[in-house]
């Protein structure tokens, strides 16, 4: 979620802004020791295989250099540190993991040399923010925002890196617009179907690779943005979160919940999103305990 425009009402008419032309910039601080090796035995970075109900996770959202993004955009030691403590405010009788989650294609408002509207940071940004996401024991989500670019061609691009054990994924739909559109001028849009297809694929590089459960995210923040949900299946080995992207007052926030968790699908996890910049013009941003109260439990909780 990049702009305020796309706003928490899911009744409004598609935004008219259009998306800002992210440029990924070198990672400030390169990594000049080899990545730290993920936890034994195919473990999760804390421990076990599997992901809930052990497990609260509490989020960052960013890219580097980009603090508009959220604050994954530099100086990440100081802002793991600043996330774990944050995550043990969450912790309610579960235990707190952390989550880095790196927007690793990023929409734009201009085509770009390919025409598809979207940009993929490097190689060496994804293994840069693996090495410190290993280093405190944190997970790693690889956020894709695919503009025209089709969404599992995308993931499939990844493949290298969702074969570890600690890298997830997540999926912003929004930002998934059709081959005559552009991001930020309309909504992009998923259906269960689609989703259902990445979590298929993901399953198959758990059980390919032997990995403990492995996470997928897909971010919404309307109605309209995702169709017939009821399509989108469990798959063995990963573990699906409708994360409820809404922005604004607590209210609207709250408004905007209730609409889009009526009832989850059998086996879908619930997520929040607060939003430090947009959140805050409004009001106070939310408590770790008003997130909390709210039905279902959000599961992950991430900030932008």
């Amino acid at each position: 979620m990049l702009l305020a425009a796309m706003s928490s009402c899911s009744d409004l008419p598609a935004p008219t802004t259009p998306a800002p032309a992210a440029q990924p910039t070198p990672t400030p601080e390169p990594s000049t020791t080899p990545t730290p090796a993920a936890a034994s035995d195919g473990e999760l970075p804390r421990g076990g295989r599997q992901i809930f109900p052990k497990y609260q996770l509490v989020g960052y959202v960013g890219m580097p250099g980009s603090p508009s993004l959220g604050p994954l955009d530099s100086n990440l030691e100081a802002k793991a540190a600043r996330l774990e403590k944050l995550s043990k405010s969450y912790a309610a009788g579960r235990t707190p993991q952390p989550v880095m989650e790196l927007i690793a294609v990023v929409a734009n408002g201009h085509p770009g040399k390919d025409g598809k509207y979207r940009t993929r940071i490097s190689d060496a940004d994804i293994q840069n923010y693996l090495t410190v996401a290993r280093k405190h024991r944190m997970l790693l989500l690889l956020d894709v925002q695919p503009g025209r670019a089709k969404i599992v061609d995308e993931v499939k691009r990844l493949e290298r890196w969702l074969d570890e054990p600690d890298v997830g994924l997540a999926f912003d739909p929004e930002w998934a617009v059709g081959p005559t559109q552009v991001p930020g001028r309309v909504f992009g849009h998923t259906s269960g179907a689609e989703l259902s297809v990445i979590a298929a694929y993901l399953s198959t590089l758990v059980t390919k690779n032997k990995l403990p459960e492995k996470v997928f995210v897909f971010h919404q923040l309307s109605v309209r943005i995702l169709t017939n949900e009821r399509a989108l299946k469990p798959h063995p080995g990963v573990v699906t979160i409708k994360s409820v992207d809404g922005i604004g007052h607590r209210t609207d926030k709250e408004t905007t919940w209730r609409k889009l968790t009526p009832t989850l699908p059998p086996g879908i996890h619930a997520g929040f999103k607060l939003f430090y910049q947009e959140d805050t013009r409004h009001g106070p941003l939310m408590t770790p305990t008003q997130v909390l109260s709210l039905k279902p439990r959000p599961e992950y909780v991430v900030y932008e």
